[in-house]
């Protein structure tokens, strides 16, 4: 008897103690899990490791346009049809076959010659599909005709695209798939460009766009999913790379932004930055890619336009709309929109003074009688509130800014308007006048016209951009636009906007303030900059050291001269990572001048034009450069270039003038100033030196026209001043010289 109760006291004992001991066991797994977790980086484990555990968000993913993103060209993932297929565009008949198993096409390449490519991948599914041939220097290059998936036909990308020397052309830059599509479609993308041979080395981890992309790198978090629940270490977010639940909304569409939206990469997308700006810099509203108000032009991407909208600023985010594995919409029709807006006041012809589909009317017809927009179609909300515009010949892309239709608009800014897009045998004046007439006559101002304005340099647009520029209630990538407009009208009625951009909260408010503030002064300039080299985010602390480097930089203080130089060198990083494309040959290039290394400038812009023909501001900068090396001929071979390509380019046209006047072409000096003038009309200096020069060649009434509008834009410039007096000096007007001395007088007693 003895014997058992000793048995059971000691098998108590063994059970109250292995308790304990198997606590203090557990703690050390998990105390050592979290120290070998975080020594080991994480790295990317491939889209079918995430599978078996998360097979719902997996089968949601698989056929979608992310998993369909890129693949290597197969039986399986091939759409377009390479059965000796014959495509013809202006006479040159392609055609697209199969030879041993892989896929060909005979067509146009290099210089324009014919001959015969295989097609390595596909890139994309529906409604299009693209084409990928490998070429030397580790190049994958986008073929420009691509495959119809809706009507099972091939058809041109660019069909008037003839001139094999444009940067568009498919087997230049424009269209090389290293540099413009891979980021976005394929993950953990390593671009290896080398500026030195200029080659491509491009790796991925996954083809397409993966589990990965948007989740980071997942060995860390398979480790620990795959360690027994008991001895798992506490960790956050599942040890995932990057947190995608329990966001914000801002968090969750700056997820999706490094892919859909326009910008610049400042390097590889590491899935690890703290700042959206630490990896890109997204694009304002600049002219060429949006209207003046803000609505799509070129392809954009989404961010840019939904970053505008009422829907982001209350907080709606990418999610809300959209499945994030499927990328399907959540419900179809306005259901979609009734989700948050009440169908008894929104849904209504009270609202949307359509029919609903069903009821009886005429169709909008084409040219040629076939069916444009169905009865109905009016009171589907997208169609007022997201109209769209076509890419790449066939895909429609909705406008995400969300915007109201404002036809008033279209008659002023000539921006489109959604009223006209289906109502096309319409005027703008119908629509405006039928708007007014359902909603009153009252229309909110917008910004649309302000930075119209601001495009073309009116005098009269600089308080309005202003104002956009300091007011928090309008969206920052209006105030970051209205900042870069600004740039045209410096002086101290801008600088004080400037400065208090500089301590703005957004960082691409900080960005772009940097990026345009100007100040004559070297000392002021460095003491506004310096403490923004400090700045935690990348796109903001770069710009700053390309604006301080060379002469400003000699005013650093010494404790800030090593923060300036890592930045410095952050700065040539992320443009030697994008020196495939010649808007970062031209910075390094700028940067270059600015270190008093004429040499490697030329090089740069070189390289630059080499990239595109039609960069045209490499071509100015580097005719400035030649220009100063006393080569006036190769600099006046380059302006002509450009002036010619681009007559709108009025500062180049300026140029052009300038150094035709050292020329001593004095009359087709003449010719551009006026041009430049013109076109620049907010622009003193632009003024004045066609006035000196209308005054030398003896043209009394049009010197005087153009020195007068030099005050009027600068009345306290002494420069002109004095200028302007001598001119009426030299014509014995001396109660008008008398006029402008006592200015100058009263100017200069002010500055004392």
């Amino acid at each position: 008897m003895l014997y058992w109760k000793l048995t059971g006291i000691i098998a108590t004992l063994v059970i109250i103690l292995s308790i304990p001991l198997y606590l203090i066991k557990a703690k050390s797994i998990q105390s050592k899990g979290r120290g070998l977790q975080a020594a080991i980086r994480p790295t990317f484990v491939g889209s079918l490791k995430c599978r078996d555990c998360h097979k719902n968000e997996f089968d949601k993913w698989q056929g979608s346009h992310h998993d369909h993103a890129m693949h290597v060209a197969d039986d399986l993932t091939v759409l377009g049809n390479f059965n000796n297929a014959v495509f013809e565009n202006h006479g040159v008949r392609s055609r697209f076959y199969r030879k041993g198993g892989k896929f060909f096409v005979k067509t146009l390449g290099p210089e324009g010659r014919m001959g015969d490519f295989q097609i390595t991948h596909t890139f994309g599914w529906y409604p299009l599909q693209q084409y990928l041939v490998p070429f030397p220097g580790g190049r994958l290059q986008c073929l420009p005709i691509a495959w119809d998936e809706r009507e099972k036909k091939w058809y041109h990308l660019y069909p008037d695209m003839v001139n094999s020397k444009d940067w568009l052309y498919w087997t230049n830059a424009g269209q090389n798939w290293n540099g413009m599509c891979a980021e976005c479609h394929s993950t953990n993308l390593k671009k290896n460009y080398d500026p030195e041979t200029n080659t491509f080395a491009t790796t991925w981890s996954d083809i397409n766009v993966g589990c990965e992309a948007c989740h980071g790198p997942g060995s860390k978090h398979v480790a620990w999913a795959e360690t027994p629940e008991m001895g798992r270490p506490r960790v956050e977010n599942f040890d995932l790379a990057v947190k995608t639940s329990g966001l914000d909304s801002r968090e969750l569409v700056e997820l999706c932004a490094p892919c859909h939206a326009r910008r610049a990469a400042l390097g590889d997308y590491t899935h690890s930055e703290p700042d959206l700006l630490d990896s890109l810099l997204p694009s304002s509203l600049n002219e060429g890619l949006y209207y003046p108000d803000g609505q799509i032009l070129d392809e954009v991407y989404v961010y840019g336009s939904f970053t505008q909208s009422k829907m982001y600023h209350r907080e709606v985010a990418c999610s809300d709309c959209h499945d994030v594995h499927s990328l399907k919409l959540l419900k179809e029709g306005n259901d979609l929109c009734l989700q948050c807006h009440r169908k008894a006041e929104y849904d209504t012809k009270a609202h949307h003074f359509h029919k609903q589909t069903g009821e009886t009317g005429d169709p909008i017809l084409n040219a040629d009688g076939t069916v444009a927009f169905k009865v109905g179609t009016g009171a589907e909300c997208i169609q007022c509130h997201m109209p769209g515009r076509t890419y790449m010949g066939i895909d429609y892309r909705p406008d995400h800014s969300l915007r109201i239709p404002r036809p008033d608009l279209s008659g002023t800014i000539h921006t489109p308007n959604a009223c006209t897009r289906c109502h096309f045998d319409k005027s703008v004046a119908w629509s405006d006048e039928t708007v007014t007439k359902w909603y009153g006559p009252g229309r909110r101002p917008h910004y649309g016209t302000i930075l119209s304005a601001g495009r073309k340099g009116s005098h009269q647009a600089e308080k309005a951009l202003l104002k956009v520029a300091e007011d928090p209630l309008y969206p920052v990538i209006v105030r970051a636009t209205a900042l870069s407009l600004l740039t045209a009208y410096p002086g101290k009625g801008t600088q004080r906007t400037f400065e208090l951009a500089l301590m703005n909260e957004e960082a691409l408010i900080r960005q772009a303030a940097v990026n345009g503030l100007t100040v004559a002064d070297e000392k002021q300039l460095t003491r506004l900059l310096a403490p923004l080299l400090y700045d935690p985010v990348k796109a903001v602390r770069i710009e700053a050291a390309r604006r301080l480097a060379g002469k400003p930089a000699l005013h650093l203080k010494e404790e800030d001269r090593k923060v300036f130089n890592h930045a410095l060198v952050e700065f040539e990083k992320a443009m030697a990572y994008a020196a495939d494309f010649a808007y970062a040959r031209f910075n390094l290039a700028n940067l270059d001048m600015a270190l008093d290394r004429p040499e490697a400038a030329i090089q740069n812009y070189e390289a630059a034009i080499a990239i595109d023909d039609l960069f045209y501001p490499a071509k100015v900068n580097l005719a400035m450069l030649l220009n100063g090396m006393g080569k006036k001929d190769q600099a006046e071979e380059l302006l002509r270039e450009v002036v010619s390509a681009h007559p709108q380019q009025y500062q180049a046209g300026y140029s052009l003038g300038l150094l035709l006047a050292e020329k001593k072409k004095y009359e087709e000096s003449g010719h551009f100033l006026a041009a430049a003038a013109g076109g620049m009309p907010g622009h003193a200096r632009v003024h004045f030196n066609l006035g000196v020069l209308l005054d030398y060649l003896g043209k009394d009434l049009e010197a005087e026209k153009a020195l007068l509008r030099t005050l009027e834009l600068e009345p306290a410039n002494i420069n002109f001043l004095t200028a302007t007096a001598q001119y009426y000096m030299k014509r014995k007007q001396y109660e008008k010289a008398k006029i402008l001395a006592d200015r100058i007088a009263t100017v200069k007693g002010k500055n004392r």
